[in-house]
């Protein structure tokens, strides 16, 4: 009897998924645990294991397309096999599920609209600049019968700073009157073919598709504040060096310093280390909503890759030293760059940090990756002149930002927080021994 294959469910928000290829084509003998195709994830690009041995008999998503989670990808039966009753019963039911999401959609959508009268505004276009439509010549422009040739104010300063002849210069403006846009395409010849505009647009990827509804509902249904906080790294640097002198060839990063710290931190803010859980659709915020204070500390680690941003997670990171936690982020990011990174390296997070610092930017604001209460955004550091026992003395200064859910943390908690998080990064001995190392 052929057997159904739909489009698996390979991430926990995965809608839809893309066939990026097959390894079977119709007709081939397919055995179980067989490689049959490559699906593209919001996450990943995953390999898809074949759970039945047989033909393929039918494929129903092209290489390159897309269909949602539970779609009909592909039947895999006996060679000869009849399928086509299998074939309308599933297109029967997805276009009964089609109708199903589509009413949904509109009862969520009907809400009373308010109309609000727009407001009266009189905008003036001004008429693009005429392009000549004279043969070309490569003589100068005739003059006037007064020998005085016309040109604007503009057009002849321009003329002037860019060491032009005017009178060489063809104008298109009235009776031949030169106007800047004359002088700004002149090429020392006839003038100059106006400038096209041009563009590319691509499709939207599976990844993107994620990055822009998780972020947006993150944003607009979590009330976001931000704390930042400066931390004088003078310390930190100075234990780092020493570290790497010991411990080489396992170098570690101030990133692995920070996530290091943080999760120490977030031992004794628990309030930190937690999550909202409710329905971010519902009109009442709070319907059925709790609050989950999570014992453990798993921290996520946005590593950036061509496609826009993956979070994979350090998990138990309090209790990793800093040599596990800068192998497993540099592995990470190697997977992540290659679409290695399987579903259970990037859930479960409990707290975040994006780190920009290593390109130059001094602070910025992080949207707050669900379903974690906060994250941090880590700037760069900077040679700055410090104030240190009544003295201005050289420093080096990195600024912390945190950005919070007001539904779960208060601006007090996560203060305390930041200043536990700078007192460790500012004095590592707090959070660093031998066993840390």
């Amino acid at each position: 009897m052929a057997e159904v294959i739909n489009m698996p469910h390979l991430s926990d928000t995965m809608t839809e998924g893309v066939v990026s290829k097959w390894h079977k084509k119709v007709g081939d003998t397919v055995k179980s645990g067989e490689i049959l195709a490559d699906i593209e994830t919001d996450k990943a690009t995953m390999e898809f294991e074949s759970y039945y041995d047989g033909v393929l008999l039918h494929v129903a998503v092209e290489e390159g397309k897309a269909a949602p989670v539970d779609a009909l990808l592909a039947v895999i039966g006996k060679k000869g096999e009849d399928i086509s009753g299998l074939l309308k019963a599933s297109e029967a039911k997805e276009a009964v599920e089609a109708k199903e999401v589509k009413q949904e959609k509109e009862v969520k959508e009907e809400r009373p609209v308010v109309e609000a009268k727009p407001e009266r505004k009189e905008v003036v276009m001004a008429a693009p600049a005429a392009v000549a439509t004279a043969p070309v010549r490569t003589a100068a422009p005739s003059m006037p019968s007064n020998g005085r040739l016309k040109a604007s104010p503009l057009a002849r300063r321009l003329a002037e700073e860019r060491g032009i002849d005017i009178s060489r210069v063809r104008g298109t403006g009235d009776d031949g009157r030169v106007v800047k846009q004359d002088i700004e395409n002149f090429t020392g010849g006839a003038l100059a073919a106006p400038q096209v505009e041009a563009f590319t647009e691509v499709p939207v990827s599976q990844m993107r598709k994620t990055i822009a509804k998780r972020l947006a509902e993150s944003k607009f249904s979590a009330p976001h504040f931000y704390l930042t906080i400066a931390v004088d790294m003078t310390n930190a640097m100075a234990a780092r060096e020493a570290i790497n002198k010991a411990v080489a060839p396992d170098k570690i990063s101030f990133n692995d310093l920070v996530i290091k710290a943080c999760a120490m931190a977030l031992r004794q803010h628990p309030k930190v280390n937690s999550s909202w859980l409710g329905d971010p659709t519902s009109a009442d915020v709070a319907a059925g909503a709790r609050i989950r204070f999570n014992q453990h500390v798993h921290i996520g680690v946005a590593v950036a890759v061509e496609e826009g941003l993956l979070v994979p997670v350090v998990r138990f990171a309090d209790g990793k030293t800093l040599r596990t936690i800068g192998a497993e982020v540099r592995e990470y990011a190697k997977r992540a760059k290659a679409k290695k990174l399987q579903p259970q390296d990037w859930e479960g997070n409990t707290f975040t940090i994006s780190n920009l610092g290593m390109f130059g930017i001094d602070e910025f604001t992080a949207i707050i990756n669900p379903p974690d209460a906060c994250i941090l955004a880590v700037g760069a550091i900077n040679e700055v002149p410090v104030v240190k026992n009544g003295a201005v003395v050289p420093g080096h200064v990195m600024k912390l930002t945190l950005s919070c859910d007001h539904r779960v943390v208060d601006g007090a908690t996560g203060a305390a927080f930041l200043q536990t998080l700078q007192g460790m990064l500012e004095n590592p001995v707090l959070m660093l021994g031998a066993a840390s190392i």
